[in-house]
């Protein structure tokens, strides 16, 4: 087990499901568009909801590049981390939608795995990461967010409490 690396790519994890959050508290509706252009699927539903913006996804992955950097682990790795992180926030919402689930609603394991699963995948071979590196850390990951998204409510940061 690699237990810095894994800290690391927590922390990388933190900054790309974070950054939309607090962007969105401080810059309101600004420069913020639906990444699905408020498109309905084929069911009548949003593709993704009015949530998942350009803003958030372009901030989260700018932020978790610079953040691998500051952190000690390459800008690649921050790009994928944060690109991915997207990609699978972005699968959960499109799943969450044809569930019947509406824009920021709760599915527990559904919000954190793929958000964590698919970038700890994609940076395996970067980081020599074991199975038991991505299982713990996608372990820490889902504890993590359910604490710090009480935490970010609690500041004001969050609407809902996870």
């Amino acid at each position: 087990m690699h237990p810095v690396v894994v800290l690391q790519l927590l922390i990388l994890l933190m900054l790309a499901n974070g950054t939309p959050v607090i962007a969105k508290k401080v810059l309101g509706d600004r420069y913020s568009y639906p990444l699905d252009g408020n498109l309905r699927f084929a069911d009548g539903r949003p593709v993704l909801g009015r949530s998942k913006t350009i803003r958030g996804i372009v901030l989260a992955v700018l932020v978790t590049t610079a953040g691998a950097l500051l952190i000690g682990l390459g800008w690649k790795t921050g790009l994928l981390v944060g690109s991915f992180a997207m990609a699978g926030d972005l699968f959960s919402s499109f799943f969450k939608r044809r569930i019947g689930l509406p824009s920021s609603s709760r599915a527990s394991g559904l919000d954190q795995v793929p958000e964590s699963l698919l970038p700890l995948l994609a940076c395996r071979d970067l980081l020599a990461l074991t199975a038991a590196d991505i299982v713990i850390c996608v372990a820490m990951f889902v504890i993590g967010e359910v604490v710090l998204s009480r935490l970010l409510y609690s500041l004001r940061l969050r609407d809902r409490p996870y």
